[in-house]
């Protein structure tokens, strides 16, 4: 009797230690930690300052931190002043050693996933080498708009899926939704129309490698124009791939301040996000023997 009554006291005790340390049920899934870069070695576009703002304010309520890395080389480089200038002249943002990082090895364990508002090189070789590896480990990559405009001549146009080649158009165009149950076409109806600076693309771009999610329905563009390369008049917006274990997304659309703050395309990339850490539905079959036309 003695030894029962000692012992239902110390039971009660190591229950209420469980009950203290277990998570709740109904405790909500912790955010997954987002690495927008915007470093801009090319072309600044004055949007920028206002992709970082509006991920910041959907982002939290989406299930995305987001940090902002604006420059990703090292700032002690002669050239960073200079940098700095022209990209608060172009954004209004300014460009100080808290708004730098590098993208390595080391940083990405700090991140669910990296998204890319870029132009120029924003990566060494081997940072570029250590972020495809982490990406084929189960990590997540993202463009936007100018992302293919990146890295010209190296691997990374197999992790984006594709380069820039000249924009024939800035204007208002129709969307063609290729995939409805991709969470990446949520926001856009079929004939939807957007005005924006729409791109062309070439390899490693093809419908082979890609499923694609959203495009160019050509009924609302001129594709005789100069300036269009693709004898197939195949005009993609928005994409998507598988990348070993982890997964790469992309959209064209973001050139503009106003799509940016247009509900439709919030929520166009934040289905794409979520898709590519593992967070919403959407196949990545590539889109083979399919024009989109």
């Amino acid at each position: 009797m003695r030894l029962m009554r000692w012992l239902l006291p110390v039971a009660a005790l190591f229950i209420a230690a469980l009950t203290l340390t277990a998570p709740a049920a109904d405790q909500p899934a912790k955010n997954k930690r987002l690495l927008l870069v915007t470093d801009s070695g090319g072309f600044v576009h004055d949007s920028v300052g206002v992709a970082e703002d509006v991920l910041k304010e959907i982002g939290p309520r989406n299930g995305f931190d987001v940090t902002c890395y604006r420059y990703t080389r090292d700032p002690k480089d002669p050239g960073f002043a200079k940098y700095a200038e022209n990209f608060r002249a172009k954004t209004g943002v300014t460009v100080g050693p808290e708004n730098c990082g590098r993208v390595n090895k080391e940083t990405l364990k700090n991140f669910d996933e990296v998204l890319f508002f870029t132009t120029g090189n924003p990566l060494t070789k081997e940072e570029l080498a250590d972020l495809q590896e982490w990406v084929k480990a189960g990590g997540a990559f993202a463009g936007t708009h100018c992302a293919t405009d990146t890295l010209y001549n190296s691997t990374y146009g197999s992790l984006v899926g594709g380069y820039f080649d000249l924009h024939p158009w800035h204007q208002k165009i129709k969307v063609k939704v290729e995939d409805p149950k991709h969470a990446a076409a949520g926001g856009f109806m079929d004939g939807a129309e957007v005005t924006d600076e729409i791109y062309q693309f070439k390899e490693p771009y093809s419908r082979d490698k890609l499923h694609i999610i959203l495009s160019v329905d050509n009924s609302s563009i001129d594709t005789e124009k100069k300036d269009v390369h693709r004898k197939d008049k195949d005009f993609a917006i928005s994409w998507c791939l598988e990348y070993g274990k982890g997964r790469s997304f992309y959209t064209s659309l973001g050139h503009r301040k106003e799509v940016w703050k247009d509900e439709r395309f919030q929520k166009h990339l934040i289905g794409g996000l979520k898709w590519a850490v593992k967070d919403a539905p959407g196949d990545a079959t590539p889109s083979a023997g399919k024009s989109g036309q």
